[in-house]
């Protein structure tokens, strides 16, 4: 094999054809560069080589040995290949199913690395379908550290590692060095190609952990100066003046009293409105915390200045809830509100598209539907994605994007997160946080209990039901499955209706129903004529019906921190006791941790503190920020020291602008924030 380049296509590598291209393909596998940089997930040791005579049942080991013989047995169930192996100290069979072309392989004599688990079968012992390497060529998966990649059935760990190592042995320095020397010194990191080598064969602990440290402070400082990029190029936006400030006539509207920290984010939203730069700020608060009513009183100014809003949810169960809201409260306003989704029809669709398009609608609100392409405002001025965890940054610039001077952005989440990660993954964004609930809201009592309890869990609900009060029971799944022993939606509310016998009105809602399905199903549930609602997580964000007093959540093993804490957070929002009963025969110890953490707290920042350390950020989110280079190596909470270390560097980075001069880095930054920054510079001082 040649010489190769990072922008090579792996399609030119040795022993990779059409079939294994595509499937490379399908994992965002293109280049060389992706493939190097798809790195372990796990490693497994196997440098102990174990004597023969030292093995023993249900251990997993390496051993050196010989072939004495090999035969190919033929059952009803199938072939299988069984090898018969010593070395100094004794014998061991080891054996393969289904894999007869190794009858050819383990030739008499030969000798090979084994590694796999021990078993016993008729009182001897034997390897079943272990690892296995001629001896005397390069191991790649014996006698060593080995790696083990995020893969799918359909690609082997073995042509990982022999692709990655074919290109290693040939062009072992592919990558040019990206951070200025001094921080290279200052933070004591290896050399880049040493770290590519090392992060996917370790020559020993030490060089692993030099070239993770390595990753991942290039990873985590990459991602901050992506974000800056964009901050900076955010920051120089001309915005929109909102000269009538006076939110005296909405907040009259509302028959309640705002919170102080609600005053202080409206507060902070002003003052974005007035200093003639676009406003790009993130309010996370806590389930029912009133983030909804900060958003409203945005859309009041931008109306009242002759702006349009646009309010835009990640589902059309949230967007027509919000819809309902907002027509209720602005109509009285005169402010005119309209709600695009995608189950609209075409006609509709038009209609309200031209009418956006001509100024006579003040609000609109919708899902992903706003923005399309087709989509135009007369005069867009203040722009809210809601459940921003659930949008990536080239989305909410796509909002932004829409005129010579881009709208005010406003984004905001129910899934509060500590500051040091919410300055990675929010960092374009100004952040206030609301940690105030509005007067009148109860802790939910929430209970951890297995499904031995069901039978009392149903008399609680009965009991709830006879006192006028309603029930959300929550599960994994749609649909039963052979694959996975969990409550399903469809099946489990025919199983409740016949549990109940007829006492209770029960219904079932999930993501795939029709969207006229799911609002009368809604519909009849929040004006009290369905006792009980079955749903998978569609009603996890914005749902709000205060009569329902219980929250029952099937498998709750299933769902993080943060989600368990957002389902129960759709009870507990009327005046009623609320209470949330969590159902799992888990034996999982982070499984007894999280329903543990419920128990405990009904705060939603002490939750996701929680959940972030048992199950890190890439589960949390569910989705990667898209805009920002992927997490491939690093984790925030577990890597929080090193991440430390590259906001200073970031910090002296941006004080010394000869580093971010045309480079490899500053070139990789540039590409990818290109979709999301209308010009490109860093700000001076944004720490």
């Amino acid at each position: 094999m040649n010489a190769l380049s990072l922008t090579d296509s792996v399609g030119n590598l040795k022993n990779v054809g059409v079939v294994k291209l595509e499937k490379l393909q399908k994992l965002g596998i293109y280049t060389v560069k992706n493939l190097l940089t798809h790195y372990p997930r796990d490693y497994m040791d196997r440098r102990v080589v174990s004597p023969i005579s030292e093995i023993m049942e249900n251990g997993t080991y390496s051993i050196r040995a010989s072939v004495i013989k090999t035969e190919l047995l033929n059952y009803r169930s199938g072939v299988v290949v069984k090898t018969l192996l010593s070395d100094e100290t004794g014998e061991i069979s080891a054996v393969w199913f289904g894999r007869s072309f190794l009858k050819n392989v383990f030739c008499v004599g030969e000798v090979f690395m084994f590694y796999g688990v021990v078993s016993q079968n008729l009182g001897k012992l034997q390897m079943e379908s272990p690892d296995y390497e001629v001896v005397g060529k390069e191991m790649l998966k014996s006698a060593r550290i080995t790696p083990v990649y995020p893969s799918t059935d359909k690609i082997s760990q073995n042509l990982f590692r022999s692709l990655i190592k074919d290109v290693l042995n040939v062009s072992p320095h592919l990558f040019d060095e990206t951070l200025p020397s001094n921080l290279i010194e200052k933070y004591d990191l290896c050399d880049k190609n040493y770290a590519i080598k090392n992060i996917h064969f370790p020559e020993n602990d030490e060089g692993f952990f030099a070239a993770r440290k390595r990753l991942v402070f290039e990873e985590l400082l990459i991602t901050q100066l992506c974000l800056f990029h964009i901050k900076g190029s955010l920051k120089k936006n001309k915005g929109f003046i909102f000269s009538n400030i006076d939110t005296r006539r909405i907040e009259a509207a509302f028959q309640y009293t705002l919170t102080n920290a609600q005053k202080s984010a409206i507060d902070d939203m002003k003052a974005d409105f007035c200093n003639g730069f676009a406003m790009n700020r993130l309010v996370q608060g806590d389930v029912g915390s009133g983030k909804t009513v900060i958003a409203q009183i945005g859309c009041y100014m931008a109306a009242v200045n002759g702006f349009q809003s646009a309010v835009m949810a990640p589902t059309e169960t949230l967007a027509e809830q919000h819809f309902e809201s907002f027509k209720q409260l602005f109509e009285e306003l005169d402010i005119r509100v309209e709600c695009l989704t995608g189950s609209l029809n075409k006609k509709q669709k038009d209609d309200i598209k031209k009418r956006l398009a001509n100024g006579e609608i003040d609000i609109i609100i919708g899902t992903h539907a706003l923005i399309q392409d087709s989509v135009y405002f007369a005069k867009l001025g203040f722009a809210v994605t809601d459940e921003q965890h659930r949008f990536g940054v080239r989305q909410r610039a796509k909002l932004s994007n829409t005129g010579e001077n881009p709208p005010h952005v406003l984004v905001m989440t129910a899934t509060p997160i500590p500051r040091t990660l919410a300055l990675i993954l929010y960092g374009d964004l100004d952040i206030t946080s609301i940690k105030e609930l509005p007067p009148g809201r109860q802790p939910i009592n929430t209970t951890a209990v297995s499904s031995y309890y069901h039978k009392r869990i149903y008399e609680f609900i009965k009991k709830q039901k006879e006192e006028g009060r309603q029930t959300y029971i929550i599960c994994p799944a749609v649909n039963q499955s052979e694959k996975i022993n969990v409550k399903a939606v469809v099946e489990y509310t025919e199983a409740l209706k016949t549990i109940f016998s007829g006492e209770l009105k029960i219904e079932c809602l999930y993501g795939g129903m029709k969207p006229t399905e799911k609002r009368e199903i809604m519909r009849k549930f929040a004006e009290g004529e369905t006792d009980v609602l079955v749903s998978t997580t569609v009603i996890e964000v914005g749902i709000n019906v205060p009569n329902a007093t219980v929250m029952l959540i099937e498998n709750s093993d299933r769902f993080g921190l943060s989600q368990l804490h957002q389902l129960r957070g759709r009870v507990g929002r009327g005046a009623e006791k609320s209470y949330c009963v969590l159902v799992s025969d888990s034996k999982s110890e982070v499984a007894k941790e999280r329903m543990k953490a419920m128990t405990k707290t009904n705060d939603g920042f002490v939750i996701s503190e929680m959940d972030l350390e048992l199950r890190g950020p890439g589960e949390f989110f569910g989705t990667r920020q898209h805009g920002l280079p992927e997490m491939k190596i690093s984790n925030l909470y577990k890597d929080s020291e090193i991440l430390i270390q590259t906001r200073e560097a970031v910090a002296e980075m941006l004080k010394k602008r000869h580093y971010l001069k045309e480079n490899a880095l500053m070139n990789e930054i540039k590409t990818l924030t290109g979709e999301v920054c209308r010009n490109g510079d860093f700000p001076s001082v944004v720490l």
